[in-house]
């Protein structure tokens, strides 16, 4: 099969060429973003794979449509960036990458959380300039203080699992399907709004849908705990980030590790080290000594770009024999979930 791949770096284009050894597909790489200005791209492409910062709205289905595109294939768990009622009327089937390395997120997690309680980046800045004064840098224990994971699916059920077992936390958790072995350690299962008031730290790990945007917001972070840790490495628009610069301003947030944006679309995945970033509110979060941010690389591993690009090309394979599509995520199925 014949796809066009979007917003392609170096590392997508050696895991995919990996993996195609097994599968012939015929894979060209574009590095530009799919949106309507770049939809003409893929003009005669059976197949389009993209990723979490491409549009692809119904303008754009509508144009890869009339162009012969049938699948679009997410090499990502993601599909908020994805007009699936449009897709569905298009004829258009939309595969994604639900379980990659969950491994990957969750590692990830767990070092953002000890790398900002423990002021990491701040003392390798100071000792680069020979600066090995403590002063500042004090931490706090992860053991016996109440963590709050949102969302216990693999990634976060892992992270809640290394909280409460490796770490000795007390861990609250909020989802729609109470998972029986977290249950079983010791994980005690609240509502989200009793999650987020009695937790001193809050973690991230649900998708993105129009009940979760902005779950994190004013009224909920005046109710958190004084001095709350909120990390996120789930979906930028989980928090509303105004909210958050507020909640920082006042001293009531105690400390952010982000490694998503709800406006990332504009800065993440490239190299903006010499052009003004244009972004004030991003700006703004940089400022605060303690707020971390990365740029949306916590899947970044070999095994997870390894998987990806196997579920991927694997889906293209199954599309084109004519076999059932175990990853395929529907508008139905969607509103099924909740």
């Amino acid at each position: 099969m014949r796809v066009a791949v979007f917003s392609t770096k170096a590392y997508d284009r050696r895991f995919l060429d990996a993996a195609n050894h097994d599968f012939g597909h015929g894979v060209d790489y574009f590095e530009a973003r799919l949106d309507a200005s770049t939809a003409a791209l893929a003009q005669g492409y059976a197949a389009v794979c993209v990723f979490v910062n491409d549009r692809v709205d119904a303008e754009v289905l509508d144009a890869l449509a009339a162009g012969g595109t049938r699948l679009i294939a997410l090499r990502c768990a993601g599909y908020n960036n994805v007009d699936l009622e449009a897709a569905e009327r298009l004829g258009i089937a939309v595969v994604r990458v639900p379980a990659y390395s969950p491994e990957a997120v969750a590692e990830f997690t767990i070092g953002l959380i000890l790398a900002l309680d423990r002021n990491i980046p701040r003392a390798w800045n100071r000792v680069r300039e020979n600066n090995f004064a403590l002063d500042g840098l004090i931490g706090r224990n992860l053991s016996g203080r109440t963590a709050g994971v949102v969302g216990t699916g693999r990634i976060g059920a892992l992270v809640a699992r290394t909280l409460r077992l490796g770490f000795g936390c007390t861990v609250l958790a909020s989802d729609l399907v109470e998972d029986p072995e977290l249950l079983a350690i010791g994980v005690r299962y609240v509502e989200v709004d009793t999650l987020l008031r009695e937790a001193d730290l809050i973690s991230l790990h649900c998708p993105l849908t129009p009940q979760t945007r902005h779950l994190i917001d004013a009224p909920r972070l005046s109710a958190a705990r004084p001095g709350v840790t909120i990390i996120n490495t789930s979906r930028g628009a989980l928090i509303d980030t105004t909210a958050l610069i507020e909640g920082l301003k006042s001293r009531h947030v105690g400390g952010v590790a982000l490694d998503v944006y709800e406006q990332e679309a504009d800065l993440f995945f490239e190299d903006l080290s010499n052009e003004i970033i244009q972004d004030d509110v991003f700006q703004r979060l940089l400022t605060f000594p303690n707020v971390l941010i990365t740029g949306h690389q916590a899947f970044l591993t070999e095994e997870a770009l390894s998987a990806i690009a196997q579920a991927t090309l694997g889906s293209l394979a199954d599309a084109e024999a004519g076999r059932p599509l175990v990853r395929q995520v529907t508008a139905e199925g969607v509103r099924a979930a909740g």
